[in-house]
């Protein structure tokens, strides 16, 4: 009797539904990829690999299985961040002088995209093979069914793919293969219609059924091979041992404090972390609370910051494996004390050098080159795990190529062209295996307990160091909410001065800007964040209004 009253109780009790988690990306097909692996019981890192496939087939003008990523791993149960480096190599074929012409000047930047010589062996699969061996839960081949059904199903095309369609197609006289998938009736696809990729749903299931060796050997491989070396533009020689070399690499977490906040992101070969939180280590003297988004003061100290910060990743970061990094000197605290210390709170410094950080080698400033492309996406489980990536295959549509139906990277390009300056080798220069610098900056954000409660990232070349670290000020210092923090106007800084986001309060504010004693700018750069916080017990996402992007939560 006492059995069945108590079964009988327990069944007028609320039904008890596990926290599904969330999930936010750059489009919604992906953003719905990721929720599905959720609900099927998947981890976080289930449902970003499951993203980071999906935005393959659908976003190929800015990632995929052809290019490479970081990602950054808060552990629920261990109450550890781990980070995975998935970043592109260049090819044991690749010297220094990879983009010079032949009297030594540097190529022009659209002649050394298009085609092989731009291309590093890929990395996001066998970065999605680590992690899922980590920390995946559901089985290896479940988390490509959402990228095969739309790649065989097909799917429709959104107005910023349209746009990119369009204008990249000038260039496609020399890329058959690419314009086969994005054109139709002889002209660019436009919004609305709709593509089908077979070549890579074939592709998607042979790598679900065999793992990353079907990737990087056999025919997919040759596929690789095939594509670099025989291009109409820039043919080069990437081998079949160049590709099934490679490995996605553990790297420890680079961490610093803000105030009463642990901040948690990607270290070399990826210049994010550092300077983002230079950045915020030079504001954290100024009470950037009480000054509030509505105050140019706010910006300007901003401004400042930035472009010390960004002084500094020209001089010093590089892949790690090759060169000397100083991390630690770039985020000692005295250091950054004593950049802060020369920035003004009534007028611009104007000129921005490098400092010279502890521990720093003898180094030679040198410009890198990236281009606005990129994506970033956040899933956060029901257990509290935290996956954040940030996937590249650098500019639109990368090198141009295709293999197997995905679009193959130029990131090569993002290595600092000219190898030597003023008789100093530069860090960022071209070598065989290196990784070029990223500006990729996913980074998680802990309370004084020590628990997680926000996560971002963003995507656009080098101004994803700017789009973080604005957002992380405007939560953090502003107490934004996260839909408010990752829509904060952008800003950065160029050959014509300040640049403010046009058609923003920010951009209002361009007179007393300007009145700190610098060139002001409006800017229509765009920008593609994607970011989740904790909100009391629960979970959530977040995309930038400014792109196609979509956040869900359960």
């Amino acid at each position: 009797m006492i059995r069945f009253l108590l079964t009988m109780s327990l069944c007028f009790l609320p039904a008890l539904v596990a926290a599904k988690g969330t999930v936010s990306s750059a489009d919604p097909r992906a953003t719905d990829a990721g929720m599905e692996i959720l609900r099927a019981g998947g981890s976080a890192t289930d449902a970003s690999m499951a993203m980071m496939l999906v935005l393959t087939v659908v976003e190929p003008q800015s990632s995929g299985i052809g290019g490479g990523g970081f990602l950054v791993h808060h552990d629920a149960k261990t109450k550890m961040v781990a980070t995975v480096d998935g970043r592109e190599t260049a090819p044991a074929s690749a010297t220094p002088t990879l983009f010079l012409n032949p009297d030594g000047t540097p190529m022009r930047f659209r002649e050394a995209v298009p085609g092989g010589r731009s291309v590093g062996v890929p990395g996001n699969i066998a970065l999605m093979a680590k992690a899922h061996k980590k920390w995946g839960k559901l089985k290896w081949a479940k988390l490509f069914d959402p990228a095969i059904r739309v790649a065989e199903n097909g799917y429709e095309v959104t107005p910023r793919l349209a746009g990119v369609i369009k204008t990249m197609s000038a260039v496609w006289g020399d890329f058959p293969e690419t314009r086969a998938i994005y054109w139709q009736d002889g002209r660019p696809k436009a919004a609305g219609e709709t593509i089908r990729n077979p070549a890579l749903a074939k592709l998607l299931r042979d790598v679900a059924k065999r793992g990353p060796k079907a990737f990087y050997s056999g025919q997919n491989a040759q596929a690789i091979v095939d594509a670099a070396g025989q291009s109409k533009r820039n043919p080069t020689v990437i081998t079949k041992a160049d590709i099934a070399k490679y490995q996605a690499k553990d790297r420890a977490a680079v961490c610093t404090t803000y105030r009463v906040y642990k901040l948690c992101g990607m270290g070399p070969p990826s210049s994010g972390a550092t300077t983002v939180f230079q950045i915020l280590g030079m504001v954290e003297r100024f009470d950037m609370k009480a000054l509030g988004k509505d105050d140019p003061r706010s910006w300007h100290l901003i401004a400042e910051a930035m472009q010390l910060a960004y002084a500094d990743r020209e001089k010093y970061l590089g892949d790690a494996d090759f060169v000397s990094v100083p991390v630690a000197g770039l985020l000692d605290k005295a250091y950054i004390a004593s950049r802060s210390a020369i920035i003004s709170e009534t007028k611009a410094l104007g000129a921005y050098a490098a400092g010279n950080p502890p521990g720093a080698p003898q180094r030679i400033s040198a410009v890198s080159g990236e281009v606005s492309g990129t994506t970033h996406f956040v899933a956060v489980d029901g257990a509290g795990s935290i996956a954040t990536y940030t996937s590249t295959v650098e500019g639109p549509f990368g090198s141009q190529l295709v293999a197997n139906g995905y679009i193959l990277n130029n990131e090569l390009t993002d290595f600092t062209w000219v190898p030597e300056k003023q008789g100093a080798l530069v860090a960022n220069r071209v070598q065989p295996g290196k990784r070029p610098l990223s500006s990729m900056s996913p980074t998680i954000v802990y309370n004084d307990k020590g628990e997680p409660i926000f996560t971002v990232g963003a995507a656009g070349g080098k101004t994803i160091i700017m789009q973080v670290a604005k957002t992380l000020i405007a939560h953090l210092d502003w107490g934004l909410p996260v839909d408010q923090a990752v829509a904060a106007p952008n800003i950065y800084f160029g050959g014509d001065g300040l640049l403010l986001e046009a058609n923003t309060p920010l951009a209002a504010m361009a007179g007393p800007l300007a009145g700190f004693g610098r060139t002001v700018v409006q800017w229509n750069g765009s920008g593609k964040l994607n970011a989740a916080a904790k909100v009391g017990d629960k979970w959530v996402g977040a995309a930038d209004p400014r792109s196609e992007g979509t956040a869900a939560t359960e």
